[in-house]
């Protein structure tokens, strides 16, 4: 059994909670929201709209007390950025392994946290990124740029009005991406631009687009989040697979996506070896019936 301690109660954080609960491998052992949160008090069951579950819902400003009492294997953040850097440092001295959601950080927050992953030997999951169709965009993206190095890449990113990050976290993941495919054909960097448009408006819960022109045509990639399962679904598959690690980790470590991709490729070889073979086999029969007549 997984224990498990859900920091941040917001939307998707209550989505995540409520899909754990429903796991047989994972119990959720603590609760915790910011100090002026009015989930404060409350029964975590009333918060995700489920039974009494027996968890309180805490206050952060406890955290270190919280955790050296449950003892969770891991810990499920989707806070804020400034509150996440300052409790890794808490669960990393516990030894505690972590699924970070929380989207928004600086360059200098994300090294410090690769920092602790090594410092302590935990396991991090880094995974502003968590959805496994938004990987899957990121990948053909990627294969894109490789492929494309010629066109111009475009990404348009759009969220609730109540996100405070922009350009998003996947946004920003999705143009490394592109940058690498577009390094990786032979483009310098510094002449790489990959401009993001980024979208604050009404209830939407995630969308990225990314246009790839040319002169003559343009591809369109784009994902988008109809649901917070999505995300739910995303940490479960993140808190499976960082258990027991130790390493910063990203999505792309959970899915293996490129894997996939280079065992799609072999087997493609594969076929194509044997097509060129059939094919030789073939003349060669002909060629010998030829002979005989």
């Amino acid at each position: 059994m997984i224990k498990i301690c859900m920091v941040g109660l917001g939307r998707t954080g209550k989505e995540i909670a409520r899909m754990i609960w429903e796991q047989n491998d994972m119990q959720i052992v603590a609760a915790v929201c910011s100090p002026n949160s009015s989930k404060i008090g409350k029964d975590l069951g009333q918060i995700i709209g489920c039974d009494e579950t027996g968890i309180t819902v805490e206050s952060s400003q406890h955290i270190e007390q919280i955790v050296f009492r449950v003892r969770p294997d891991v810990v499920v953040d989707f806070s804020n950025p400034a509150a996440t850097v300052r409790n890794a440092k808490i669960f990393a001295k516990l030894k505690v392994n972590m699924v970070i959601g929380t989207t928004g950080f600086s360059d200098m927050a994300l090294r410090k946290l690769l920092v602790l992953s090594r410092k302590y030997r935990i396991g991090i999951l880094y995974a502003p990124n968590i959805t496994l169709g938004v990987n899957v965009l990121m990948l053909l993206t990627n294969l894109a740029a490789s492929l494309l190095n010629n066109y111009d890449f475009r990404i348009t990113e759009m969220h609730h009005k109540h996100k405070k990050d922009a350009p998003s976290g996947t946004a920003l993941k999705i143009s490394e991406e592109i940058q690498k495919g577009l390094v990786s054909s032979g483009i310098d960097s510094s002449e790489i631009n990959v401009p993001i448009n980024a979208v604050r408006a009404g209830g939407i819960i995630g969308k990225h687009e990314v246009m790839i022109i040319g002169e003559d045509d343009k591809i369109e990639i784009s994902h988008e989040s109809f649901s917070r399962k999505a995300f739910a679904q995303g940490t479960i598959k993140g808190i499976r697979f960082v258990y027991g690690k130790s390493g910063y980790f990203e999505m792309k470590d959970v899915l293996n996506l490129k894997k996939a991709l280079g065992d799609y490729l072999e087997e493609e070889n594969c076929r194509k070896r044997k097509r060129h073979l059939y094919y030789y086999n073939f003349g060669d029969l002909e060629h010998k019936e030829t002979m005989t007549q």
